[in-house]
């Protein structure tokens, strides 16, 4: 049980169940995710890691269940979920015809936490694409592009991330670029829940796993490192 003056989780889910969910498909999911821990998402294609991700986010309602945050469920109040959320998908998230630092500037900006050119420009210095500053970003590749997203959220720095498969076209050198951003992110008190085919090369007692092969097959609620 937990103490009655333990903070509270940054997020959790209770009794949640995808819209893929059918008689005889994924149990209950319960997890609690605190301050300074991120939950690995692993799984096949078609597993479901990206529908749990939407309901987490709250773009995608449960069939059963609820996500919770500090202030309760947060379809209670969207806005300020939204507020201390980044969720990056499969896609980037990217406007072709804008460079690099217009994307940024934009991205921010709707995240209601703009910064300055200069600030922008040293974090994409940090991500290796100092030399699209002002390329559009439709003539990126697409690591380049992926970085970019992951450099507006690691700028947004909202205490929560969920990333789906951010390390999707990554070379070595941005994979290690992730890990000391999930890292440094963890250590400042934030959260992640990372859906990847790889464990993220975190410390392991930040980490907990959901295999949601295991969950979609088990025929009981699951309950991952629950406090």
């Amino acid at each position: 049980m937990r103490p009655a003056d333990a903070p509270s989780p940054v997020l959790c889910a209770r009794g949640l169940v995808s819209r893929r969910g059918v008689p005889g498909g994924p149990a209950p999911l319960d997890f609690d995710l605190h301050a300074g821990q991120l939950l690995n998402v692993q799984g096949a294609n078609g597993s479901g890691k990206t529908s749990l991700l939407r309901m987490l986010a709250g773009l995608l309602r449960p069939l059963a269940g609820a996500v919770f945050n500090a202030d309760g469920d947060v379809r209670r109040d969207p806005a300020a979920h939204y507020a201390r959320t980044a969720y990056l998908g499969h896609g980037n998230g990217l406007s072709g015809d804008l460079t690099a630092l217009e994307n940024l500037r934009c991205a921010l900006h709707v995240a209601g936490t703009p910064h300055a050119d200069a600030a922008i420009a040293a974090c994409l210095r940090t991500w290796r694409l100092d030399a699209c500053l002002h390329a559009p970003a439709a003539r990126l590749s697409q690591g380049q592009g992926r970085r970019l997203a992951l450099a507006a959220v690691v700028l947004g720095a909202k205490p929560l991330w969920l990333l789906d498969e951010p390390d999707a076209g990554l070379d070595a050198a941005s994979l290690e670029q992730l890990r000391q951003a999930l890292e440094a992110h963890l250590a400042a008190g934030g959260a992640a829940v990372v859906a990847s085919h790889r464990a993220p090369a975190t410390c392991a007692s930040h980490t907990q796993t959901l295999n949601m092969d295991d969950y979609a097959d088990a025929g009981y609620a699951v309950s991952v490192g629950a406090a």
